[in-house]
């Protein structure tokens, strides 16, 4: 039977009508399906610990058991390039920072947030390092059972001038500089005027710094932070009242915390996001190549180019002539006059090498040596710019005179331009104890530097000419690389130490920057283009994992490494103690030294 045209007209459209109602109803079920899975975040996770050390660290497995400072920064600025990530989430288990490790961090941060992403601090307990880098995050979280240890600055400084009466040692101690306090712990019982103004200033300083980074970063007025610091220490509940954190949660929560509580999109979080993993297959011909190449801190991974580089020479520890080490008598690392003069070389007489940068860390120590190092780096023929980091003063200043231009972080520790030197006298001691010396001498000023008996005033009289001596030409160098007028720099000077924040309104440094700041100033002293790439050449070599053991050809580090271990077994408090007499260890190795008469470290 056949259908009129006009019936089968209208089934037709039907038809494709019905078709099309399945097809939007397809299409619309498919994109309820799209719009109801979830979206994965990648979010980078990493733990914040420790003291991170600068300056070139042992290659491989042995290098890896420390990360450096330069390797974090390194893994957060990757961390802003990775366009994989939804943001970055800081778990901050106790640090050990000096302030401009502590700044270079929170610039780091900075990046990671300019580049779009979200970056959350999570925090078991924090201490006022741990809360001022973290203070640079987008959110703080920290879990109910956790306390802000956020309670200002105290300086406590010991002195040693009575245990000396008891023993019978008398320190003869003379300085150069009115500020110059390095002796004074072992030669007086309590603070001089002089050194007390000093602490007072730095201190100020510091607080001013601590209150002004929480009020940046957390909207809160410099009033409301100093009443929170006065108030402290806190729970996390109370913290977040005052605003001094934004979320509490225990860490399986943070993935809801991230996406927000009504997001169905799941977070990953990248465990030791962008830490290398150590290569530990040592098998076969190979391994064993391998295994002797780390021993002897060789690392074949790192291959030098043709391009431009730009020498970044790490100048870490108190400055003593000879060899650089990894530990002093009583802790810490020792910058070797030898070892920095020989990277200066590799770096002048590197034709691809177009500028230096020095990232200085050091208290000083050796007036010679320090000498020694700066006329290395006068005659380099190279544009030489300054990084200072933690503390870059007495020697640490001196060695940055000549610099092109100087950078310093703003709780960097500098200045201190002042020079002390002396003795302690220990016949009494001896005598004490049941020893008896005899002594024949030619000359007035024979017993200059003997251990026994304190300064004849003849001899006095030789050493103080010494000490002034080397104090005008520490301040005539200082005043000319500088351009300053003498008697401007000397009124600066006087062993006088401050903060970089102080030093740049002073004249003594250019500039407030990162080391990646003064890198990029350094590539345009040495006319490499903008956006040209270049390498970085990392000097002087780590120190190999065959020297640690064994220890240099010409020091005792290993006894040095021993009684630094032994110190450590100590109750924390007198090993600390002691560790501060390092100045007598020094003493009586060097005649004169531009040493930091103290250490300021936040807790």
């Amino acid at each position: 039977m056949s259908m009129p045209v006009h019936k089968s007209r209208w089934f037709l459209v039907a038809l494709l009508l019905g078709c099309a109602l399945i097809l939007t109803q397809n299409s619309v079920s498919a994109a309820e399906e799209e719009e109801a899975k979830p979206t994965r975040e990648n979010w980078a996770h990493m733990v914040i610990k420790g003291s991170y050390p600068e300056g070139p660290q042992m290659p491989g497995l042995f290098g890896d058991v420390t990360e450096s400072l330069s390797k974090v920064v390194s893994r957060l600025e990757k961390a802003a390039e990775d366009k994989s990530l939804t943001g970055v989430v800081l778990h901050f288990k106790g640090t050990e920072l000096g302030w401009a490790k502590l700044n270079e961090l929170r610039q780091a941060i900075q990046k990671v947030r300019k580049s779009d992403k979200k970056v959350f601090a999570w925090i078991e307990t924090g201490m006022t390092k741990d809360y001022l880098i973290a203070s640079a995050c987008d959110q703080i979280v920290m879990p109910e059972s956790a306390s802000l240890i956020l309670l200002g600055l105290r300086a406590e400084v010991s002195f040693y001038k009575n245990l000396f009466d008891i023993l019978d040692i008398k320190p003869d101690i003379l300085r150069v500089g009115k500020y110059k306090s390095a002796a004074e712990p072992y030669t007086r019982t309590e603070m001089s005027e002089a050194f007390r103004e000093e602490m007072e200033a730095l201190l100020d300083n510091y607080f001013g710094q601590i209150t002004g980074m929480i009020s940046e970063s957390r909207g809160l007025s410099a009033e409301k932070v100093e009443a929170a610091i006065n108030g402290g220490p806190y729970m996390a509940a109370e913290a977040k009242k005052l605003g001094l954190i934004d979320h509490i949660a225990y860490e399986d929560q943070l993935p809801k915390l991230l996406t927000g509580e009504d997001s169905k999109n799941e977070v990953k979080l990248i465990k030791k996001y962008a830490k290398k993993r150590a290569d530990t297959d040592f098998s076969g011909i190979a391994g064993l190549i391998k295994l002797m190449d780390l021993l002897a801190g060789i690392d074949s991974s790192q291959r030098i180019g043709s391009g431009p580089r730009i020498a970044v020479i790490y100048a870490t520890g108190a400055i003593m002539s000879g060899s650089s080490a990894q530990g002093s008598l009583l802790g810490g690392n020792v910058l070797g006059s030898d070892t920095f003069i020989k990277a200066v070389h590799k770096a002048a007489d590197d034709d691809q090498v177009k500028a230096i940068v020095v990232r200085v860390d050091s208290p000083g120590g050796s007036a010679l040596a320090s000498d020694l190092m700066w006329r290395a780096l006068e005659e380099a023929g190279k544009p030489i710019v300054v990084s200072m980091g933690d503390v870059a003063a007495s020697g640490g200043y001196y060695i940055s005179m000549g610099a092109e231009r100087i950078f310093a972080e703003p709780g960097t520790l500098t200045g201190s331009i002042g020079v002390v030197g002396g003795k302690l006298a220990i016949e009494g001691l001896y005598k004490k104890i049941g020893i008896t010396t005899s002594v024949i001498s030619r000359g007035s000023n024979s017993g200059t530097f003997s251990p026994l008996n304190g300064f004849t005033e003849s001899e006095r009289v030789a050493v103080t000419g010494m000490l002034n001596a080397i104090y005008k030409q520490f301040t005539e160098k200082a005043a000319a690389g500088r351009k300053m007028d003498y008697n401007k720099l000397e009124a600066l000077a006087r062993g006088r130490v401050y903060t970089g924040e102080m030093a740049l309104k002073l004249g003594l440094v250019d500039q407030l920057g990162t080391l990646d700041e003064a890198i990029d100033h350094a590539r345009k002293l040495g006319k490499i283009k903008e956006g040209e790439k270049f390498q970085k050449l990392i000097l002087p070599r780590p120190t190999s994992p065959f020297e640690q053991i064994f220890g240099p050809v010409d020091g005792d580090t290993q006894q040095h490494q021993q009684i630094s271990r032994m110190l450590d077994s100590l109750a924390p408090g007198l090993s600390e103690q002691l560790k501060k007499m390092d100045l007598i260890n020094l003493l009586a190795r060097e005649k004169s030294l531009t040493i930091m008469p103290f250490e300021i470290r936040v807790q």
